[in-house]
């Protein structure tokens, strides 16, 4: 339980990379999504396993340990407990749930578990929602990275993130917003599962490689800015107990945009060696499935006094 000020905010001990491990901001949205979500997908494995299908480990762990256990991590450890004390924790916050959790869960192929244990008619119901109108608007590719582009100047340069700061509700919703837009955004790029808005590779490669100006630039312009973001919010804490330790907000605010730059950057081209990888591996594929068919294809057209040459 953290100690409040006279004026409501929350107290805190001075910051320390232990403290992200050691405090806790346990909300009850964040926590509640995780058990369904997670005990869901586990339900669907074991059901698969019943039957004797092999469902692998490593998209169990994916999805469960990583991307909900990141979700988790992001919205009730330290991260949370000084999102709204520090921005460069807050932007480490982001950077997880728009990008790290999304790959995640992705990789962990919910949809096709899903189609491959639900009942019939939960079953129709999901693949009419995939072939429904607006799963394909919603999967656009332009549109998915339009968004994703352009969310996070949305968030810092209009009145959103002050809002995210003086209300709880405001704040998780954008929590919900990180995620949801980065899902739309990676979730076709994996290509694991079967949602509308899947392209080639060459086209997976370059919209990865087009996000990281944009995180580049974004980053910049944080640092270089003179305003502060979230207006008063931080000034204002360095008048109660936390402000003998708290940095100066425009200081912090130059690491925030830092961390921006270089883990969007980071994590972007990690993925991109991740494309290229599925890529290649998908070409040689496709070659050993041509060369099979060719073989085929003489065999059935060599005549029967060659069939022992």
């Amino acid at each position: 339980m953290l100690a409040t000020s006279s004026g409501g905010v929350p107290t805190l001990p001075e910051f320390t990379l232990g403290r992200v491990f050691t405090e806790t901001s346990l909300e009850p949205v964040p926590f509640v999504l995780t058990v369904w979500i997670a005990g869901l997908y586990v339900v669907g494995v074991l059901v698969l396993r019943r039957r004797g299908d092999h469902w692998p480990v490593g998209r169990t762990l994916s999805f469960v340990v990583v991307g909900m256990g990141l979700f988790l991590f992001a919205t009730s450890s330290g991260l949370a407990a000084y999102d709204t004390t520090l921005l460069s924790v807050h932007m480490v916050q982001h950077m997880v749930l728009s990008m790290l959790v999304p790959l995640a869960l992705a990789l962990g192929a919910p949809i096709t578990l899903a189609l491959r244990t639900l009942p019939a008619r939960p079953r129709r119901w999901l693949l009419v929602g995939l072939h429904s109108r607006v799963a394909r608007v919603l999967s656009f590719p332009p549109l998915t990275f339009a968004l994703y582009v352009l969310s996070p100047w949305a968030l810092y340069f209009t009145g959103w993130y002050d809002a995210s700061l003086s209300s709880a509700y405001v704040h998780e919703m954008m929590h919900l917003h990180l995620v949801l837009v980065g899902s739309l955004f990676f979730w076709p790029l994996v290509g694991i599962d079967p949602v509308p808005g899947r392209v080639g590779y060459p086209f997976r490669v370059l919209l990865v490689v087009l996000t990281l100006p944009f995180h580049a630039f974004l980053g910049v312009t944080i640092m270089g800015q003179t305003a502060l973001l979230g207006g008063d919010w931080y000034p204002s804490l360095h008048q109660g107990p936390m402000g003998v330790w708290l940095p100066d907000p425009l200081e912090d605010q130059h690491v925030a945009g830092g961390i921006l730059w270089g883990a969007g950057d980071l994590v972007g081209l990690v993925f991109f060696v991740v494309l290229f990888v599925q890529w290649v591996r998908s070409s040689m594929r496709e070659a050993a499935r041509e060369d099979r068919r060719l073989d085929l294809l003489e065999t059935r057209q060599r005549p029967n006094g060659d069939a022992g040459v």
